[in-house]
């Protein structure tokens, strides 16, 4: 986490900052500074601390040759430490804009730089040290919902359980804080949020301070799901000028993967939440940035360049657009189901819910791989699982791996042509009464934690007719068009359309929102490799930017 350069590799980042000295005492950086830079000590020391009320806790003291920063400077996000000198001393300061290019053309120190950044952040989390306290309780929605959009967007936090901790009321008071008011997000020790949305949370936090939504963009992509954020990488890597727009946080649905086994290159499995993480620091290393808690409204296709309309009014210029927005999974017919969601109802599988339901009997409800993956991951902490399939057959939409470990696990009781058909509760889900499809059977059982992954629904309502859908509301691209769809679309050039390329030219769609998709990790990832190439001679050819030596381009 914290190593220490080579007077050479000194000598290459000194190439990118400017020197300062400093006095004894003299604070380089605080907390929640909206403009965070990177520190690298040539003489004397720097100490990292967090201050915490009227104390700090220690962090961290610097030496010659080690420097400061994580992965949010990269962000542009506001700092969660405090940087003073120990004693006098020296330290080359470089700012945002040249550590981006450290990272992006100098490979060994973008090799160590990175790996600290990141392990920075584990870190950070491991420990708690952010600029943020959750009050709330395990039996509160709210609370899990925003546990779950800190966790998946990586930001380090302390949290108070009001089931546990005795003197919570000491800091309910001060914060004047009623229990009724719970869930609360206490940011920076100052602002108190009580029950935030999840856009409040990033606002408050400054998650999206550094973007100016105002800037033309060579391609902004709607959603930073596996497909989103490969797209980012290999587009800001091809050097366009990346937004990427999210709804909630990085990862999408593979996000809430508790391990996923068949990716290449990971022979031991990585979590949804790991691979995302990874792909998400990649994306920033090539300097593409990420709105989160921010969902696309309508696109704006009737002039050029293109606009993303988001909530909040504001409109996103761009002059490429991927749409990569996923599908979500698809809720049961039950007609109190929304009482019970984050009370019981769960559409993720991670370790933040394996420890609510640790001991006890679970139903995942799903036939596909994520619900494959989620019952297994469940049955090391459940006493039970129960997995309910509506179809006959699991080999139609599970991979084999995945159904020899749940034919062969003795915690895992699988029940084909079965379905949910009832809830029951009093505030937190109590019973689950099932059916069987070939019996017409009904049966009731005393389980508090249901899981759902059953199909999936693309999210495409917020496009308005701009591109062309196939029946069941996925967006159709490349060799799947129809002249009727480019004649209905009046497209403009003599070519079709590439292989990604909706009926719009210049908006792409990837991922599981497009029509014939595999929803598979590996292929989210792996088809945008051949995808950007065509955004960007696309783009080129539109706006005549290439030069004589296309190489060169």
């Amino acid at each position: 986490m914290f190593p220490v350069l080579t007077p050479e590799q000194l000598s290459r980042a000194g190439g990118y900052g400017r020197k300062r000295s400093i006095d004894r005492g003299e604070v380089l950086l605080d907390v929640g500074y909206q403009n965070p830079r990177v520190f690298i000590v040539t003489e004397g020391r720097l100490e990292i601390v967090r201050p915490a009320g009227r104390s700090q806790d220690f962090v961290k003291e610097l030496g010659p040759g080690q420097f400061t920063g994580e992965v949010g400077t990269l962000a542009g996000r506001p700092a969660f430490v405090r940087i003073r000198a120990v004693v006098p001393s020296e330290v080359t300061e470089i700012d945002r804009e040249h550590l981006l290019s450290i990272v992006q053309t100098d490979s060994e120190l973008s090799d160590i730089l990175m790996r600290a950044f990141v392990l920075r952040r584990v870190e950070l989390i491991a420990r708690g040290l952010g600029d943020a306290v959750l009050v709330g309780s395990n039996h509160c929605a709210g609370t899990l919902r925003i546990r779950e959009f800190l966790t998946r967007n990586n930001h380090p936090y302390s949290e108070i359980d009001l089931d546990r901790d005795a003197d919570v009321q000491e800091l309910l008071d001060r914060f004047k804080v009623s229990v009724e008011d719970v869930p609360v997000l206490i940011c920076r020790g100052q602002v108190v949020l009580r029950n935030p949305t999840n856009q409040q949370i990033a606002d408050c936090l400054g998650f999206n301070k550094a973007i100016d939504v105002t800037k033309a963009r060579d391609l902004v992509i709607v959603g930073a799901g596996p497909s989103g954020l490969a797209a980012a990488v290999y587009g800001a890597s091809e050097g366009l000028d990346v937004l990427v727009v999210e709804s909630s946080a990085p990862g999408g649905q593979a996000g809430s993967s508790s391990k996923i086994e068949n990716y290449l290159g990971f022979p031991t499995g990585i979590s949804g939440n790991d691979l995302a993480a990874r792909a998400y620091a990649q994306a920033q290393k090539f300097g593409a940035q990420v709105m989160v808690a921010r969902a696309a409204t309508r696109l704006i296709c009737a002039r050029k360049p293109y606009a993303l309309g988001i909530d909040g009014a504001e409109q996103l210029p761009a002059r490429a657009i991927i749409i990569a927005t996923g599908a979500e999974y698809r809720k049961l017919a039950i007609d109190n189901l929304p009482r019970f969601e984050g009370a019981g109802v769960y559409y993720s599988a991670t370790p933040m819910e394996s420890q609510l339901c640790r001991g006890e009997e679970v139903i995942v409800v799903g036939g596909g791989n994520s619900a494959g993956q989620a019952a297994v991951f469940l049955a090391r902490a459940t006493k039970r699982v129960h997995m309910l399939v509506r179809s006959d057959d699991l080999a139609k939409s599970m991979s084999r791996y995945l159904i020899r470990r749940i034919e062969g696990h003795p915690s895992i009781a699988l029940r084909l042509c079965t379905e949910a058909v009832a809830l029951q509760g009093n505030g937190h889900l109590e019973k689950v009464t099932s059916r069987d499809t070939r019996t017409g059977e009904v049966q009731t059982h005393d389980i508090r934690h249901l899981f759902i992954m059953a199909g999936a629904v693309p999210n495409t309502r917020w496009l308005e007719g701009c591109v062309a859908l196939d029946g069941k509301g996925f967006i159709k691209s490349g060799a799947d068009l129809t002249q009727e769809d480019l004649a209905s679309a009046h497209w403009p050039l003599a070519r079709m359309p590439y292989l990604l390329e909706t009926s719009l030219h210049g908006v792409f769609a990837v991922g599981d929102v497009r029509s014939g998709n595999l929803k598979r990790v590996a292929s989210a990832y792996g088809n945008i490799g051949d995808g950007v190439p065509c955004v960007v001679d696309s783009y080129e050819q539109k706006h005549e930017r290439c030069c004589s030596d296309h190489e060169e381009c």
